[in-house]
C-alpha cells in the first residue's frame, strides 16, 4: 500500500528530462589543437549531456600537450600518418566512417558532436539527422562552411568557446582606488556560481532544473566536486548559500523536489559598476578582446563573434556612442589603427585577421 501511495505521489511530480548521450569527433587541424580550446569543447558538450565516446583525428607528436585532457576524458586518438597530398582527406573519410559505424552499432548514443566546419561533412550530418540523431557542429569561423552550419541542429563557433570574453576594466571608487579583490574562498564560490550560471545559459528550453540534475552536470564538468569543500553538508545547502551570497540563483522546494533557476534580476546589482565604452576607451576594450582570441590560438575571426563578445562584456555597447554608424566601420577603423586586417573569404563573408 505504501508503494502504491508513493507511486501516486511520484506520478504527480515532474519527470526529469532525458539526458543526451554524445559521441564526439574532433578534427584537430580544424580546432587548432590548443588544450584550452579542447577543454572548452568538452565542457560545452558536457553541459548538454554525457560523453560516451570521444575520438580525435590528425593526432601527431606535436599535440603531445593534449595527452592529459584526452586521457582524463577517455578520448581515443586516430594518428595522422603524413604521406601524399590526400593525407588530410583520408582523416576526414575516417571520421565519417567511424561516426556512421557508431550511429549504426551503438543504440545508446543519440547525439553527435562534429568539430569541423568542412562542407564535406554535410552528407554525414544529413544521414545522422535522418536516423533521428541530434548533431552539434563546432568550428572556427574562418573554416566554417555555411552549408555545414545550416545542416546541423545546433552550431557553435570555436572563438566563442575557446576564449572567454575579456574582463572589463575595474571601475574606480570615489576615492580613486579600484575595488579590492575577494579572498580565495570567496573567489572559489564566485567561480562556482559563475559555472552554474553558465550551465543555465546553455539550457535554452529549460527555465528550471532539478537540483539533482544540476549536480549531475556539475560533476560531469568537475569530477572532483564535493559540496563539503565549500563548507556545506548537502548540495541543497550549498545552493542556498550561493543564492544568498550572489543572488543569481533561485532555489525552491516544489512538491518534495528541489528546483533551481536563474533569478530574473541576476546581475542587476552590478549594473552601476559596469564601465561604459566611449570614444576614449573603446580601443583598449577591443584590443583586450582581440588579445584573448590570440591567446586562444585564433588568427582570423568573424566580426559578428567579436561584437557578441563585446556585448557580453559591455551590454550597453552601441556603435554610435563611439562615433560610428555600423560595426563594419568600427572594423575599418581598427584596420587603420593596425590592430586587424579586414578580409573576405571564399563565400564573400567579412573576416578580420588579427595582427
Amino acid at each position: 500500500m505504501y508503494l502504491s501511495a508513493y507511486a501516486d505521489k511520484q506520478s504527480n511530480t515532474r519527470k526529469e528530462p532525458h539526458m543526451a548521450k554524445f559521441a564526439v569527433f574532433v578534427d584537430l587541424e580544424n580546432c587548432g589543437a590548443k588544450e584550452a580550446t579542447l577543454a572548452s569543447i568538452i565542457e560545452k558538450v558536457k553541459m548538454r549531456g554525457e560523453i560516451l565516446l570521444g575520438r580525435v583525428y590528425g593526432y601527431t607528436d606535436r599535440f603531445s600537450d593534449l595527452k592529459q585532457i584526452l586521457l582524463s576524458n577517455t578520448f581515443s586518438v586516430v594518428p595522422s600518418i603524413r604521406y601524399g597530398y590526400a593525407q588530410k582527406n583520408n582523416a576526414d573519410i575516417q571520421l565519417v566512417v567511424d561516426a556512421l559505424e557508431v550511429a549504426y552499432t551503438n543504440p545508446l548514443i543519440d547525439s553527435f558532436c562534429i568539430v569541423s566546419g568542412d562542407s564535406d561533412y554535410m552528407p554525414l550530418v544529413g544521414r545522422l539527422k535522418a536516423m533521428g540523431k541530434y548533431v552539434l557542429g563546432i568550428s572556427r569561423s574562418e573554416a566554417a562552411s555555411n552549408i555545414f552550419i545550416n545542416a546541423c541542429n545546433e552550431f557553435q563557433f570555436l572563438e566563442s568557446m575557446g576564449s572567454r570574453p575579456a574582463p572589463r576594466a575595474a571601475k574606480q571608487t570615489r576615492g580613486g582606488r579600484k575595488k579590492e579583490t575577494a579572498g580565495s574562498d570567496e573567489m572559489d564560490l564566485a567561480a562556482l556560481n559563475k559555472l552554474l550560471c553558465d550551465v543555465f545559459e546553455e539550457q535554452d528550453d529549460t527555465a528550471e532544473i532539478y537540483a539533482s540534475e544540476l549536480k549531475g552536470v556539475l560533476t560531469r564538468l568537475r569530477p572532483d566536486f564535493n559540496e563539503k569543500t565549500y563548507g556545506c553538508a548537502t548540495f541543497y545547502k550549498l545552493l542556498q548559500k550561493l543564492a544568498a551570497k550572489f543572488g543569481d540563483l533561485r532555489v525552491t522546494n516544489d512538491n518534495f523536489n528541489v528546483m533551481v533557476s536563474l533569478n530574473a534580476h541576476a546581475g542587476a546589482a552590478d549594473e552601476e559598476e559596469q564601465v561604459q565604452l566611449n570614444r576614449e576607451n573603446w580601443r583598449d576594450a577591443f584590443q583586450a578582446q582581440l588579445n584573448a582570441y590570440k591567446e586562444g590560438g585564433f588568427d582570423r575571426i568573424n566580426p559578428s563573434i567579436l561584437k557578441a563578445d563585446i556585448l557580453t562584456t559591455y551590454p550597453d555597447f552601441n556603435e554610435r556612442t563611439i562615433g560610428f554608424k555600423r560595426f563594419s566601420e568600427v572594423m575599418k577603423q581598427l584596420e587603420k589603427d593596425g590592430m586587424v586586417k579586414v578580409e573576405m573569404d571564399e563565400e564573400n563573408t567579412m573576416m578580420i585577421k588579427l595582427l
